[in-house]
C-alpha cells in the first residue's frame, strides 16, 4: 500500500478537527507602519504611496507573509479563469474559517432582524484602477442595472425579493447604504457571502460610457453593432463582466485583476494596488505579485503537475491523481495536501418522483422502495473500491464539522441489510420473479432501474456497476446510461427519467444561518423533485404542484426559515428537514469524504495543511484566504519565474 494511504487516516482525524481560526482586525492606516510593495517599486508607473492607496480603515488580518513572486496554475479552457473570482473571495461579507459573517469590502454592517441592512464602506477604498468605491456603485447597480428592463428583463435577483417585492433601498450618504424589506429576508448575507459574488454593486464610473442613460444612445448602438450585438445593453453587459473576468478594463476590487483576454494559452493576473487588505506588519496584501494561469487540457493535470509544471493546483484534480501526484512530489520539489471534500455524498441516486411513467412515478412516491433500494447496498465494498476504505458511508447528510450534524442521520436505512430490503420490495407488491430471478413490474415488465448520469465522473459509473451487482441479490436489475448533462437535465425536467445518479449534497457544511434550499422541492436543478421544483420557478406557469405529504413539509419548514430571523428557530427548522430527509430517503446517499488533492509547490506558504474543501460554504480555497499565499524566501524557494 502506498504511503499516502497509510498516512490518510491521520491527515483524516486531523482534518476533522475543528476550522482553523483566522483573525481580521479594525484598524487605522496611519496606526500601521506601511510598507511599499517591492513590485511597484520596481515599475515604471506612477501611483499614489501605499498610505495613499489603502483606505483609512484597511482590513487587517493576522498574517505574516512576505510580499512578491508568482505562481503557475492550469486551467481546462480559457473561460474557467472566472473560478479566481470563487477562490479569491473578496465580499462584501464573507465567512471566515469559523462559518461567521465577517465585514470583508465592507467596514461594517448592521443586521436588523433581518429586514433592514445598513452597510458602511471603507473610508478611501478604491477600485483597482484608483476610482472611488462608493455608495454610487450599489445605486448604479440598483436602479441602473437591476431595475433596467433592458439590461436585467427578468429584474432583481431572486434572492433580493420577498414575496415577491424588493427592498426599499436608500442611500443615506457615499459610505452608507440601507437595505429594508417589510418582512424577514434572511438569505440577504449568506448570498452575498457565496462561492459566486451576486454583485449588488458596480464600477460605475466605467459602465455609465456603456449605459444609454448616461451616453448617446445611437453611438452605443453603433458601437455594439461593431462588435456583432444587437444593442447597448448587450454591449453593456460585455463590458460588465464581473464573474467572467473577460474584460480586461473594467475594475476590480480583488487581490488581482486580468491583464488581457481571450484567445490566449497563458492568462495573466497582476495584483490590485488599491486591495484593501493589509498584514499587521504593514505589508499590503495580495502578498503575491501575479497568479499565472495557463490553459491545458483537464487530462493532463494530474501528469503536468507531476512533472513540476505548476505551484498550486487543485480545480481539475481528484482522489484518482493522488498516486500520480505523490509520486512527483520528491523528485519535483512539491507536496500534494489532501482535503476531506465536505460533500453530503460522492455518489446519490436521485429517484425521480416527477416521472411521467405511471408505474414508476408510484414506486419512487413510495418510501419503502427507497428504503429497500437503500438497505441494498453495501456502502462498506462501495467505500473501500471508491475511495480506498478511508471514506464516510450512509446518507447524503451534513458532515460532522456541521454544527446540524447528527449521527444517527447519517445511518438511517443506510446499513447493509438485503433481507429488509427485500422484505420492503416484497410489501411493496414486487414479489413476482422472471427466470433470472428479477422483479416484475405490477404491469409485467422486468424491474429494471434505467439510472441516467452525465458520464464525467468515472468515480459515479464505477460505482453504479457495483450498485448494479448488490441490488441482483434482491431481484433489481440496474442498467447504467451515460449522457451529455444537458441532455441529462433536460430528460429530467421532462420527467423522463426514472432515477440519476450524481455527487449529493454541495454544502455539506451548513451553518443554521444558511439557507436550505438543497433540502426543500424550490428548484427543478433537483434530480428527484424537478417538476415541482419548476412550479415553484415559474410561479405555477410549468411543472407541477407538490402532492406528496412529507414534501409538501420540507417546504413549509422552508418558508417558515424564511420567515424568521430567530437563530434558534431556523436551527429547529433545519433539524427537522434533515430528519425529513433521512427518514424518506429522497435522494439516496452512499459514501462520502474523497480527498481533494492540491499540489503546492516547496517554499509556498498560507495553506493550512488540513482543511476542509468544498464549493460552498469554503468557496473552494476561498476562506482560507489565497491572498495570503507566499513564498518563503528565507527558504530559498522563491518563484523560478
Amino acid at each position: 500500500m502506498m504511503t499516502w494511504l497509510r498516512t490518510a487516516p491521520l491527515a483524516l482525524s486531523l482534518a476533522l478537527s475543528p476550522i482553523l481560526a483566522c483573525t481580521f482586525f479594525a484598524m487605522p492606516a496611519r496606526a500601521l507602519e506601511l510598507q511599499e510593495t517591492p513590485y511597484f517599486k520596481n515599475q515604471d508607473r506612477t501611483l499614489p504611496p501605499v498610505a495613499e492607496r489603502l483606505p483609512s480603515t484597511p482590513l487587517v488580518v493576522d498574517a505574516t507573509g512576505e510580499p512578491g513572486g508568482e505562481i503557475v496554475t492550469l486551467v481546462p479552457r480559457a473561460r474557467d479563469i472566472r473560478y479566481i473570482s470563487t477562490y479569491a473571495y473578496t465580499r462584501l461579507v464573507g465567512y471566515d474559517r469559523h462559518l461567521e459573517l465577517q465585514p470583508d469590502l465592507l467596514e461594517s454592517f448592521d443586521n436588523q432582524d433581518d429586514m433592514v441592512f445598513t452597510f458602511t464602506l471603507r473610508e478611501g477604498h478604491r477600485w483597482s484602477d484608483g476610482t472611488p468605491f462608493t455608495t454610487e456603485d450599489f445605486r448604479y447597480y440598483w436602479e441602473d442595472v437591476a431595475l433596467n428592463k433592458d439590461l436585467s428583463p427578468a429584474g432583481p435577483p431572486e434572492f433580493m425579493l420577498v414575496d415577491g417585492k424588493p427592498p426599499r433601498v436608500e442611500v443615506l450618504d457615499e459610505r452608507r447604504i440601507r437595505y429594508t424589506w417589510d418582512t424577514p429576508n434572511p438569505r440577504f448575507l449568506p448570498q452575498l457571502a457565496g462561492p459566486i459574488d451576486p454583485g449588488i454593486y458596480r464600477a460605475s464610473k466605467y459602465l455609465k460610457q456603456f449605459h444609454a442613460k448616461y451616453a448617446d444612445e445611437a453611438s452605443l448602438d453603433e458601437k455594439a453593432r461593431q462588435q456583432k450585438l444587437k444593442s447597448w445593453a448587450a454591449l453593456h453587459n460585455r463590458m460588465d463582466d464581473m464573474k467572467e473576468q473577460t474584460n480586461p478594463d473594467l475594475p476590480t476590487l480583488m487581490p488581482w485583476r486580468v491583464t488581457n483576454a481571450a484567445p490566449a494559452n497563458r492568462f495573466v493576473f497582476e495584483r490590485n494596488p488599491y486591495y484593501h487588505r493589509v498584514d499587521r506588519k504593514g505589508h499590503q496584501l495580495p502578498y503575491l505579485d501575479r497568479v499565472l494561469m495557463d490553459v491545458s487540457a483537464g487530462g493532463l493535470f494530474a501528469a503536468k503537475a507531476n512533472a513540476g509544471e505548476t505551484d498550486l493546483l487543485f480545480r481539475g484534480l481528484t482522489m484518482s491523481d493522488i498516486p500520480v501526484l505523490k509520486e512527483g512530489e520528491k523528485m519535483q520539489g512539491y507536496r500534494t495536501l489532501l482535503w476531506p471534500y465536505a460533500r453530503g455524498t460522492e455518489l446519490a441516486l436521485y429517484p425521480n418522483l416527477n416521472a411521467v411513467d405511471p408505474v414508476w412515478r408510484r414506486l419512487n412516491r413510495d418510501v419503502r422502495f427507497r428504503r429497500a433500494l437503500s438497505l441494498g447496498i453495501d456502502r462498506n465494498t462501495l467505500n473501500n473500491a471508491l475511495l480506498f476504505g478511508l471514506g464516510t458511508e450512509g446518507n447524503n447528510t451534513v458532515v460532522p464539522e456541521s454544527p446540524l450534524y447528527s449521527p444517527e442521520l447519517r445511518t438511517l436505512y443506510a446499513e447493509y441489510d438485503p433481507a429488509q430490503a427485500s422484505r420492503l420490495l416484497d410489501e411493496v407488491g414486487l414479489t413476482e420473479r422472471n427466470g433470472a430471478g428479477f422483479r416484475l413490474l405490477p404491469d409485467g415488465r422486468e424491474l429494471e432501474i434505467i439510472v441516467e448520469t452525465d458520464g464525467d465522473s468515472s468515480l459515479v459509473v464505477d460505482g453504479l456497476t457495483l450498485i448494479g451487482e448488490f441490488w441482483r441479490e434482491i431481484g433489481v436489475r440496474l442498467f447504467v446510461k451515460p449522457q451529455d448533462r444537458t441532455v441529462l437535465r433536460n430528460r429530467a425536467f421532462a420527467g423522463l427519467t426514472m432515477m440519476v445518479a450524481a455527487p449529493g449534497l454541495d454544502n455539506a457544511l451548513p451553518t443554521a444561518i444558511m439557507p436550505p434550499t438543497d433540502f426543500a422541492p424550490k428548484r427543478q436543478d433537483n434530480y428527484a423533485w424537478p417538476k415541482w421544483g419548476q412550479y415553484i420557478e415559474t410561479k405555477g406557469m410549468n411543472g407541477e404542484a407538490i402532492d406528496v405529504p412529507e414534501a409538501k413539509r420540507l417546504a413549509e419548514l422552508y418558508e417558515a426559515w424564511m420567515g424568521t430571523a430567530d437563530k434558534a428557530e431556523q436551527t429547529r427548522i433545519w433539524e427537522e428537514m434533515l430528519r425529513n430527509h433521512a427518514e424518506n430517503q429522497w435522494v439516496i446517499g452512499t459514501v462520502s469524504g474523497a480527498l481533494q488533492p492540491i499540489v503546492v509547490r516547496n517554499g509556498l506558504r498560507g495553506l493550512p495543511e488540513k482543511a476542509l474543501y468544498s464549493w460552498e460554504p469554503t468557496a473552494m480555497l476561498g476562506i482560507y484566504r489565497v491572498d495570503e499565499i507566499y513564498w518563503n524566501k528565507a527558504a530559498g524557494k522563491e518563484a523560478r519565474r
